[in-house]
């Protein structure tokens, strides 16, 4: 199917930014009108004069519903094609699919006056800014309605419109099915697309984000006021210390007093942390409200965003308290890697490797071919190089989730896999007063799960060295010398996987296959503590 179409006004520059944008990536343009005529041997309009408009809509239909399925490059439409109702439903089973429909939306009198210099606008006939106006009315609400994309071009050259439009087909989207499916979108400027998820509905939103991402919550505020949304901005503690039941409950006196109703919306903003506290104060207002992810890490990228878990911490343990509630969509916009510390890039690189550690080989190739590059990152010098492996990391650990949580959403099975190393790790950040990141601990905990399982017989001795090796090749920790075992033990029986008084882990029995561990020996558990033990 097309790569993206574009749909919008006369004069809006379907043309000229499509070719451009096609030009840069170097993969194919077609205009529906331009291929129309071409087909028929004739002029717009000619066939508008000599077969009327009725039998000008049947022929340009069939061009594109047949491109919808055949093309592969960027598909511009004529400016009335939404309009036909088997047009629409046939675009609307392309954005079904996953693909890219973007409406470029520009200043009305820009449009018309471009529109009216060209010769071959039949429905511009006589009075063209009285009847241009009526069809920008009339056509508007349905270009809204149908785009996943919108990219506005007021008073900015096509050049600047073509590379958003390069970089919107870019972008890697995965869908996450269930009963409220959603798309996570991954590119640079995705966040652009905070409208276009949100809807039409909400009058207020929320904008909970931390002080450490003031520049990017700075342009998402800008976006959301621009898109007449009345914005209430909500700063949290960064970290874990903003995911506490008195921070929440600042969050929903400001939400009453502000007015927020069922109709309203929440966006998170920032890491893990702050996506995890967001959807917990959506889930909770009125019993449930829209709410948006933008991440702004690469662990909240690949793990705190997506899958409808959100939660708070309390004095007993870890996400003990929470909901699971999906959201509306979730925007990794890759540009906000750029601000991001080492330190914090680097543990998001324990959820990856677990995602390959549980399923996909591809993101262990990945990591171990650029290991140094990526134990070295530095968000002001990325090359294109590594954007890009930054990128397929990202698609594909989300992927890795989307699979288990879209049949799993209520961690009751499959999903459950998901945690491997979790269960050591979260007892080590209790044990730290989250003093470590939760990537580092999961990192040690997957190398716990391992010895465990190899004390079992499930992993090879080489498998376990193996996770040694790769995750202190991207600087990940694999040791701990904190606590002692009654109180890791303790912890541990507190875990959510945890059934009654039996303790449950997730191993693996080779690479790429996780299985549930229910009751192991005691000595077991207790032995791969030891080795896990700083030397």
């Amino acid at each position: 199917m097309p790569r993206a179409v574009l749909i919008g006004m006369p004069g809006a520059g379907k043309t000229r930014i499509g070719k451009e944008a096609s030009n840069i990536l170097g993969i194919q343009f077609r205009d529906s009108d331009v291929a129309l005529e071409h087909e028929q041997g004739r002029r717009i309009a000619d066939i508008f004069q000599s077969d009327g408009e009725e039998e000008f809509r049947r022929l340009e239909c069939e061009l594109i519903v047949d491109d919808l399925e055949h093309f592969e490059g960027v598909l511009a439409l004529g400016g009335g094609a939404p309009m036909t109702k088997r047009t629409r439903r046939a675009l609307e089973r392309y954005a079904d699919r996953g693909g890219l429909l973007v409406y470029l939306d520009a200043d009305p009198e820009e449009m018309m006056e471009r529109a009216s210099r060209s010769g071959n606008r039949p429905l511009l006939a006589g009075d063209a800014h009285a009847r241009w106006m009526h069809l920008y009315e009339e056509r508007k609400p349905v270009f809204q309605a149908l785009s996943t994309r919108v990219i506005r071009t007021h008073g900015a050259p096509p050049s600047v419109a073509a590379q958003k439009l390069v970089a919107a087909l870019r972008e890697r989207r995965v869908l996450v099915a269930g009963a409220n499916p959603y798309t996570v979108r991954i590119g640079e400027g995705s966040m652009e697309g905070l409208r276009e998820t949100l809807g039409d509905e909400p009058v207020r939103v929320a904008l909970i984000h931390t002080t450490s991402v003031q520049r990017h919550s700075d342009h998402a505020r800008a976006s959301l006021r621009s898109a007449h949304y009345q914005v209430t901005d909500i700063t949290i503690p960064d970290a874990e210390a903003g995911k506490t039941i008195s921070v929440a409950n600042g969050i929903w006196e400001r939400l009453s007093k502000e007015g927020f109703t069922r109709s309203d919306a929440v966006v998170g903003l920032g890491g893990g942390a702050a996506t995890d506290l967001a959807g917990f104060v959506a889930a909770t207002w009125m019993r449930g409200i829209a709410y948006v992810n933008c991440p702004t890490s690469l662990l909240a990228m690949v793990d705190a965003s997506t899958g409808g878990k959100t939660g708070i911490n309390t004095p007993q343990g870890k996400n003990l308290v929470g909901s699971f509630h999906t959201p509306r969509g979730v925007l990794a916009d890759l540009r906000t890697l750029t601000t991001l510390p080492n330190d914090i890039f680097i543990e998001g690189l324990g959820e990856v490797a677990k995602s390959g550690f549980i399923m996909d080989g591809v993101i262990l190739d990945l990591l171990e071919d650029h290991a140094s590059q990526l134990r070295h990152f530095q968000g002001d010098a990325i090359d294109d190089g590594l954007r890009s492996v930054i990128a397929e990391l990202i698609e594909r650990t989300v992927s890795v989730k989307a699979e288990h949580v879209s049949v799993d959403l209520r961690e009751s099975g499959k999903r459950e896999f998901l945690n491997y190393g979790h269960t050591l790790g979260h007892a080590i950040e209790q044990l730290e007063h989250f003093r470590w990141r939760h990537g580092q601990a999961v990192s040690v905990g997957m190398v716990y799960a391992a010895e465990l399982a190899h004390l079992l017989g499930y992993l090879d001795a080489d498998e376990v060295d193996y996770h040694r090796e790769l995750l202190t090749s991207l600087g990940l920790r694999t040791s701990w010398d904190g606590g002692d075992f009654e109180s890791v033990l303790s912890l541990m029986h507190r875990d959510k996987k945890a059934r009654g008084n039996t303790l449950r882990f997730v191993v693996l029995n080779h690479i790429g296959h996780p299985i549930h561990l229910d009751d192991p020996p005691a000595d077991a558990v207790e032995e791969a503590f030891r080795r896990i033990r700083r030397p």
